[in-house]
Parts: structure tokens; C-alpha cells; sequence
């Protein structure tokens, strides 16, 4: 059975010193919900690549008293898969954050498409953004990833014409299976909202320099598209 995993805001540079109190709600979740005990052994990430086995020295209400047992850092993946999620309505939005995490993507871009049912607007956009971050969180915890995807704030469609690489569009005669892949430090990737992209924003990203590239025949919805997108791109990248 795998050790269970928790993830702290930072760790320390080295396994010395005094022992390491894992509190909040990681520490309440481990103490009294999964009720671990003195000699168990769990794992901890910062989510920045930071990973580290650690014993339970002591255990307390809602915090453990932990004795880390090494510190390794994973080198960041290269290059960064980044997608830009349409913004969808219901819970589709969410359910890509998740599948994207667990697939593997580093950063995702909240995008306020013309087509986005969905406004994300004041206090409402706040909360919403916030339940995104909530949920990569969450997904990469499950994944067990040592890195954990940046969601970005919400970008408009001329802020992604300076990144934007790759365009998801069903009218594309370009497979992403073997279309050449950019150089430098991240593929930036393009996923419409449930109506699709519309025409000026395709020929704004086109003018930027993107390309228009398909999956297959079948048209997927906006809460798997980029999910099936990131496999493809992953085994190319020899990630998968």
C-alpha cells in the first residue's frame, strides 16, 4: 500500500535539525481523519518538486510531529505543456482542471473566450478561479505529482496570441499526432469553450503564428478535449 501523501507549503533544505510539525489542514487530515501514528511512515511535497519520506514522531489535535528521512527535488519538466481552457458552464471547467492535472499539464490558462457562456466577473470570477485552484490541487495530491500545474489568471484572447502555439479546432487538416512542435521552454495549447472558437479569434491566433491542429474525426467536449490533447503531446515528448 502506498504511503499517503501531504502536501506543505515549502521543505527544508536539508534533513537536520529540529522535527518537522506537519499542522493545518494537512496536519488535521492526517492526525485525525486518516489517524496515523507514532512509527508510521507518510510522504510530503511543496509541489514545486520537492518530495520526502518522513516517520511519525509524535502525534497531537490536528498535527503530527514528523522526522523527514531525506529531501529529493525533482528537475521541472521541459518543456512546460501550458493549456488555455475555454471557460465552460456547469462543471466542465472543473472536470478539466482535474483530468489535465492527473494527465500531466504544468500550467492552465483560464480563457475568457467569445464564445464562454461562463463570465468570470468580480467576486464570482474570484471564487471561481479559486475552485480551479482547488481542484488542480486536490488532482495533483491523487496523481502524486512532485510538481503541481500553475493556474494562471483568467487571459483574454489577445493575451494568448503572444504564447499561443497549437489551436484545438475541428475544421483543422493537421493531426497533433504529427504536426512539428515548437521549440523553447513550453507548448502552449488552445482549447474553446463549449461552442467552439470563433473565427476572429482562429485568425488572431493564426496571425500570431499558431497552427490549427485536430485530434481525429470525433468531436470531444471542451472537459476532455485538452486531456486527450496532453496524451498525445506526452508521448511525443516521451513523458508517457
Amino acid at each position: 500500500m502506498s504511503r499517503p501523501l501531504f502536501v506543505v507549503d515549502a521543505l527544508p533544505a536539508s534533513v537536520e535539525g529540529a522535527p518537522y510539525p506537519l499542522t493545518g489542514a494537512e496536519g488535521h487530515h492526517a492526525a485525525d481523519v486518516q489517524r496515523l501514528r507514532v512509527g508510521e511512515e507518510l510522504l510530503l511535497t511543496d509541489g514545486v518538486g520537492g518530495t520526502a519520506p518522513a516517520v511519525v514522531t509524535g502525534v497531537g489535535k490536528g498535527r503530527l510531529e514528523l522526522r523527514l528521512l531525506a529531501v529529493t527535488r525533482t528537475p521541472a519538466p521541459a518543456p512546460r505543456l501550458v493549456v488555455a481552457q475555454g471557460l465552460a458552464k456547469g462543471d466542465r471547467g472543473e472536470l478539466a482542471v482535474q483530468a489535465m492535472t492527473e494527465v500531466g499539464v504544468d500550467e492552465i490558462v483560464p480563457w475568457s473566450a467569445s464564445r464562454s457562456v461562463v463570465r468570470w466577473q468580480g467576486e464570482r470570477g474570484e471564487k471561481a478561479a479559486d475552485k480551479w485552484r482547488s481542484t488542480a490541487r486536490e488532482a495533483a495530491k491523487q496523481a502524486r505529482r512532485s510538481w503541481h500545474p500553475v493556474v494562471a489568471p483568467l487571459a483574454s484572447t489577445g493575451e494568448l496570441a503572444r504564447r499561443v502555439h497549437l489551436v484545438l479546432h475541428e475544421e483543422a487538416s493537421r493531426p497533433l499526432a504529427s504536426v512539428p512542435l515548437p521549440d523553447g521552454d513550453e507548448i502552449v495549447l488552445v482549447v474553446g469553450p463549449e461552442g467552439g472558437i470563433a473565427p476572429e479569434e482562429l485568425a488572431s491566433f493564426e496571425k500570431a503564428g499558431a497552427v490549427p491542429v485536430r485530434l481525429g474525426d470525433n468531436v470531444l467536449r471542451t472537459s476532455t478535449a485538452g486531456v486527450a490533447a496532453l496524451a498525445v503531446l506526452s508521448v511525443r515528448l516521451g513523458r508517457w
